[in-house]
């Protein structure tokens, strides 16, 4: 195997300007641009162009357009019925998770790529890649950036505007720069929804 395009996803410095990797890359952006220039009606189109874009496709996954990511999604893992509004950005250099029934936020950033900080090494253009593990049914509130190699727990609530710097647990309400648990999901959950609005009256 091409010893560079093998560095992707073991964490190693490597060079992403290598010729066989932007080779690879392109041909997944250009399947990429295809879909963020289908309309909203093209349901099925739309349906069938993820099936060939994401590293995995669960069924009932839905990405509004314009959907931006660095291989195109090829190394995106999305389980069932996620859905992702609009603007979502993946840095997907390496593996991205996403369990089933997670719901993603508009303008929401999940980066698995990073850089040395030894300037004479970013100056030589290295990079690394850890990837980002999202749990089952969580939510990613708006404008949320997932730093490299976070792991976020199943169910687990993430505020809007959140920088997620390290993994969070499951079953928790986490907000803020950096983003801390702000609380566990609890028995007000069960009887409110939002502030005293009840679920059931």
């Amino acid at each position: 195997m091409h010893e560079m395009k093998e560095k992707l996803h073991t964490g190693e410095l490597y060079l992403p300007g290598d010729g066989e990797i932007i080779k690879e890359q392109v041909s997944y952006q250009d399947k990429l641009c295809e879909y963020n220039l289908t309309k909203p009606s093209e349901f099925e189109k739309r349906a069938a162009l993820l099936k060939e874009m994401l590293g995995d496709c669960g069924k009932g996954v839905y990405i509004e357009s314009p959907f931006y990511a660095n291989f195109g999604g090829h190394h995106c893992h999305f389980g069932n019925m996620v859905y992702a509004n609009y603007h979502l950005t993946c840095v997907d250099d390496t593996h991205i998770y996403i369990g089933d029934y997670t719901m993603i936020g508009p303008n929401v950033t999940i980066v698995t790529a990073a850089h040395p900080i030894l300037p004479e090494l970013r100056e030589q253009q290295y990079q690394y890649n850890i990837p980002v593990h999202i749990g089952r049914n969580c939510w990613i509130g708006a404008g949320a950036i997932i730093m490299p190699g976070v792991t976020i727990g199943d169910n687990t609530v993430i505020g809007a505007g959140s920088i997620v710097t390290k993994d969070m647990p499951a079953n928790v309400v986490a907000v803020g720069n950096p983003c801390r648990i702000m609380r566990e999901i609890n028995d007000h959950d069960k009887e409110y929804y939002f502030k005293d609005r009840k679920i059931r009256e």
